[in-house]
């Protein structure tokens, strides 16, 4: 009666609520946008579900700048979201203070935005002054029905309805490779170029191997070269971003700086030998790993508890071992088929001369 919507469990507890009472509301409307609506008596607006979003956004609906979606992992502590900046709209993984961005999309010459709206054709980026300033448009004819932002992927995608399949399909996706996902592998695994993770092996204190699984985790507590050190992958990289990032710095330079930071887990580190360039990013977190091309310039250094790394190296030399083993069989083979092929060619001359020498004869 006093124009509040209200949602209440056991015993008449009130457990959500619109705050619109006093406001003069008198119906409560879904109209065909999908939006819930509470609207007084001169069908004014007075509180509206668009307002509040989750994570999904419908057709015709507009979000603010400083707005986002969230999308929630089950069983996790993680979760995404999928924000309106005020020269970007960007999906970020975020783990309690922490947030690191994955992807984004930004206009042209750095324009601001004001809002932005979905439309049957994509998501329009607008100006304060309701110019639209850019457009991620869908693939398809189709008009769009809804934009998600997944809670098992992170993946934010425009949706329409396939009535020839009967479900919703995906128009557009932001991130189409298995290895661009924030969370493609558990954390200290590797995404890998088949798309399938490899795990980091690492040790306990009793010098039994834990990584196997890609499960275990020493992230903080080790504050210093005496408690910690640093293993590092050559030609790994991560998808996330919007870290602490220090120039002009050497890869030693940047692994003790991670050992020397007690929320520091992990460190990337980036050089560009043409043009001279050292950039180091610093993690609290080993998540989002994935291979990239060799000559790149990335290298990712991971702190572990001190001795934890033996089988890292110990796997790396087994690797160098097989290799020279296997250089050494190829080149004996090789150095065998010359000999051989030489001695094959004497012996078929010196016979091949007996032979004419008789015939003289």
């Amino acid at each position: 009666m006093d124009g509040d919507l209200r949602l209440k469990g056991p015993k008449d507890h009130v457990g959500w609520k619109t705050g619109t009472s006093g406001q003069g509301v008198k119906t409560l409307e879904i109209r065909r946008t999908g939006n819930l609506v509470l609207v007084d008596s001169m069908n004014n607006v007075k509180w509206q579900s668009f307002n509040f979003p989750t994570d999904v956004m419908l057709e015709g609906q507009v979000l603010d700048v400083a707005t986002r979606l969230t999308s929630f992992l089950s069983n996790s502590s993680l979760f995404y979201s999928f924000e309106i900046e005020e020269n970007r709209v960007a999906l970020y993984l975020n783990s309690g203070n922490l947030r690191y961005s994955y992807w984004h999309f930004q206009p042209s010459m750095n324009r601001s935005i004001s809002y932005v709206k979905l439309s049957s054709t994509g998501l329009a980026l607008f100006n304060v002054k309701y110019k639209k300033i850019a457009e991620i448009q869908s693939n398809r004819v189709h008009p769009l029905s809804f934009l998600a932002l997944k809670n098992d992927t992170g993946n934010f995608g425009l949706y329409y309805y396939s009535a020839e399949k009967a479900k919703f399909q995906a128009s557009f996706q932001a991130l189409n490779s298995t290895c661009d996902l924030p969370i493609a592998c558990k954390p200290y695994g590797i995404c890998t170029f088949s798309n399938s993770c490899s795990c980091i092996q690492l040790l306990s204190k009793d010098n039994n191997e834990i990584g196997s699984d890609c499960s275990r985790a020493f992230t903080g507590g080790f504050c210093d070269g005496k408690q910690a050190e640093i293993i590092e992958l050559d030609n790994v990289s991560s998808v996330l971003k919007s870290v602490p990032k220090m120039v002009k710095i050497s890869k030693e330079e940047c692994g003790n700086l991670c050992l020397e930071d007690c929320k520091c887990a992990s460190a990337l580190y980036f050089r560009n030998a043409s043009s001279n360039v050292e950039e180091c990013y610093i993690y609290r977190l080993v998540l989002g790993l994935k291979q990239v091309d060799e000559g790149t310039g990335f290298s990712y250094m991971i702190k572990v508890p001190k001795g934890s790394g033996r089988n890292h190296e110990k796997h790396n030399n087994n690797v160098k071992r097989w290799v020279l083993v296997l250089v050494g069989v190829v080149d004996g083979v090789i150095i065998l088929i010359i000999v051989g092929g030489f001695g094959y060619w004497l012996v078929k001359r010196r016979t091949h001369t007996f032979h004419s020498q008789a015939t003289v004869s």
